[in-house]
C-alpha cells in the first residue's frame, strides 16, 4: 500500500509568518482533540497528532499580562508588550496600539489586527470599548 506524501516548504513557523505577511492570520488547530496551537509547531502538544491544520482565530483575546516599555523618542518611543488569551486557548506575546499605555490593564479585552512595524506584518491588538465591544 502506498501512502500519500505531503510535501510542505519551510517549517511551521515559516508557513505561520508567510500567511501573515500575506494578511491571513492563521493558528494551528489539531485534527484529532481539536485544540488550537501557538506557536507553530509539528505536532499538537497536548495530544501528540501531527496532523495540524491551519484556521483563523476570532481575534478576540484578553490581557493576561502587560508592560511599557519605556525609551526614548529617537528610539520609536514607548512600546507596550502583552501576553494575550486568545478565546480560541493559546496565549501569545504581542504588542497592543493605538491605545493609552498606561492604562491597559490584565482583563482588558482586545481585538487583533495585522499591522506594520518597520514593514514587516504583524499581528498586534487593539482595546475593545467595554460597551460597545468594537476595537477602539
Amino acid at each position: 500500500m502506498k501512502t500519500e506524501e505531503k510535501v510542505v516548504v519551510g517549517g511551521p513557523d515559516k508557513q505561520y509568518r508567510d500567511r501573515v505577511a500575506a494578511s491571513n492570520w492563521q493558528i494551528q488547530c489539531c485534527t484529532a482533540c481539536e485544540k488550537f496551537v501557538f506557536p507553530p509547531r509539528v505536532a499538537c502538544p497536548s495530544c501528540g497528532n501531527l496532523e495540524l491544520e491551519w484556521k483563523t482565530p476570532s481575534g478576540a483575546g484578553t490581557v493576561y499580562s502587560t508592560t511599557t516599555m519605556r525609551r526614548p523618542a529617537e528610539a520609536g518611543g514607548d512600546q507596550n508588550l502583552s501576553l494575550i488569551d486568545l478565546v480560541e486557548g493559546p496565549r501569545l506575546m504581542s504588542r497592543i496600539v493605538d491605545a493609552d499605555l498606561d492604562a491597559i490593564e490584565c482583563g482588558d479585552q482586545v481585538q487583533a489586527f495585522i499591522g506594520e512595524i518597520k514593514g514587516e506584518a504583524l499581528v498586534m491588538f487593539r482595546p475593545v470599548d467595554s460597551t460597545t465591544g468594537e476595537a477602539k
